[in-house]
């Protein structure tokens, strides 16, 4: 859907909300109500006019921006084939991953070994998985909803634990920008539920944290990997040593 048909909706559905006619929105215009119409119909809406429109409404441009992106359809999960496509070439997951972390093109190229056109390449096939928008000048639009998530047991998490998982433990964790904290104890299902939901609002936090800091530039930002993690788990040293049924205390 394009960016002019989904303003022309945002607008016709934000009218129907606050019960408002085609007949006061020419009122306000200072056109005719067959004028109006025509205008909505051929989408041929003029910044100044939408303002107007967005005046009578009681909004900002910024508000409709707002709706328009609530209204706009995202990706909250990608096929297992869209996944698997991704891991098997690594310039692909490269990119997109850095796309969806708001790097411009521009930025990729002049850091990454990839040159302009195999960008574009790599940027239209990423359109094509809808993952992104590759607006003119390769600008990027995100198409990710606020709750996207990879695949449980998919292709990339799969990818994670195979390949990444160990190098991204390979550290002492004492360095600038880094930390882990390991605890042990006895939880009930109570309180596991509810440290699973605080996990989740902390990841929510981050994902806010990105959107704040998107408009920065990239030498201003790091890639930055979070690992949330809670089971009912013990080191396999301590089953091994856990009684069995039938075990007797001894003496």
């Amino acid at each position: 859907m394009s960016q002019t048909t989904l303003l022309i909706q945002t607008l016709k559905e934000s009218l129907r909300q606050r019960a408002l006619t085609y007949a006061d929105v020419a009122l306000a215009l200072g056109l005719s109500e067959s004028s109006v119409k025509r205008l909505f119909a051929q989408k041929d809406l003029s910044i100044e006019r939408v303002d107007q429109i967005c005046a009578l409404m009681k909004l900002d441009i910024t508000d409709l921006l707002e709706l328009m992106q609530t209204a706009e359809p995202r990706i909250a999960e990608l096929t297992e084939e869209q996944e698997r496509a991704l891991v098997n070439e690594p310039k692909l997951l490269l990119v997109g991953i850095l796309a969806i972390s708001f790097w411009s093109a521009v930025d990729i190229v002049e850091t990454f070994r990839i040159s302009k056109t195999e960008l574009v390449r790599l940027l239209v096939r990423l359109d094509r998985m809808r993952l992104i928008d590759l607006l003119p000048d390769n600008h990027i639009k995100i198409r990710l909803a606020r709750n996207f998530t990879w695949r449980k047991d998919g292709p990339i998490q799969r990818f994670f634990e195979e390949r990444i998982q160990q190098q991204f433990f390979e550290t002492s964790f004492t360095h600038s920008g880094e930390s882990r904290s390991v605890v042990f104890g006895a939880l009930s299902t109570r309180s596991n539920d509810l440290l699973q939901h605080r996990l989740q609002k902390l990841a929510e936090e981050f994902d806010s944290l990105v959107q704040e800091d998107k408009a920065l530039d990239h030498r201003m930002r790091t890639g930055t990997t979070m690992v949330l993690a809670i089971r009912p788990w013990e080191p396999s040293q301590f089953t091994e040593l856990r009684r069995r049924a039938g075990d007797t205390t001894g003496g």
